[in-house]
């Protein structure tokens, strides 16, 4: 797999600058005002050890931090998303809008398709959250393709998901997690999984999740039907 980067904006309270966001599927890297910060999840970025807080020009202040965490800002970039339409692979732009704060982040995302907008809320708790609420609004025969509507991905079976990137791919272990019919099952493979995957990255392994019944682990389908 190739690293994938999104051009976008960063802005503070002393102004905006254009970044450049990337991602191998798992970590994730932003260099802003000369600080480069990397972390597994948006809302746990940290400066890359060795790398001084604030080496942008002096006139630019330095992003500001709570633990070490990037917090207080806002990030915005747009990607090109593979869905699939009526069985053929096609590359949509999402947009991304991303408020970092210190105890609430939240999340905006807009999925550009054929002259359409599927939005969605405003404030959305995670990535997860946000792409689902996307996949119920697309037309039939229009699938997300990116790791979280994967038949080999899930989440660890607890009360409290993080904000992104801490779903587990396995697609070395597709016949054991496709047995794999709740929580319990799910912990017993959990070792065996291929590693952590970022909810918008996307490999040549992707197979579509199913709707319901066997094979959906332990979160279910993709998107869960709404009460």
């Amino acid at each position: 797999m190739t690293d994938e980067s999104w051009a976008g904006w960063y802005r503070d309270r002393d102004g905006s600058v254009a970044v450049t966001l990337s991602t191998d599927g798992r970590r994730l890297r932003l260099r802003i005002r000369g600080t480069e910060f990397t972390g597994e999840s948006f809302d746990a970025l940290r400066p890359t050890p060795g790398t001084p807080l604030g080496g942008g020009p002096p006139e630019a202040g330095a992003p500001t931090t709570a633990d070490g965490v990037l917090t207080d800002c806002v990030l915005e970039w747009d990607l090109q998303l593979p869905v699939v339409v009526d069985g053929t692979e096609r590359r949509t732009t999402l947009s991304c809008l991303l408020s970092l704060r210190r105890a609430d982040p939240d999340l905006h995302l807009a999925l550009h398709l054929d002259g359409a907008v599927y939005e969605s809320q405003r404030a959305e708790r995670d990535f997860a959250a946000a792409l689902a609420a996307i996949q119920r609004l697309l037309p039939s025969g229009v699938r997300l393709r990116t790791c979280i509507a994967c038949a080999f991905s899930d989440y660890f079976p607890a009360p409290v998901r993080g904000f992104s990137g801490g779903l587990a791919c396995f697609r070395g272990a597709k016949d054991a997690y496709r047995d794999a019919a709740g929580e319990e099952d799910l912990r017993d493979i959990w070792d065996r999984r291929t590693g952590f995957v970022q909810e918008l990255w996307h490999c040549d392994e992707f197979e579509e999740r199913p709707d319901a019944g066997a094979g959906t682990g332990h979160r279910g389908a993709f998107p869960l039907e709404m009460a």
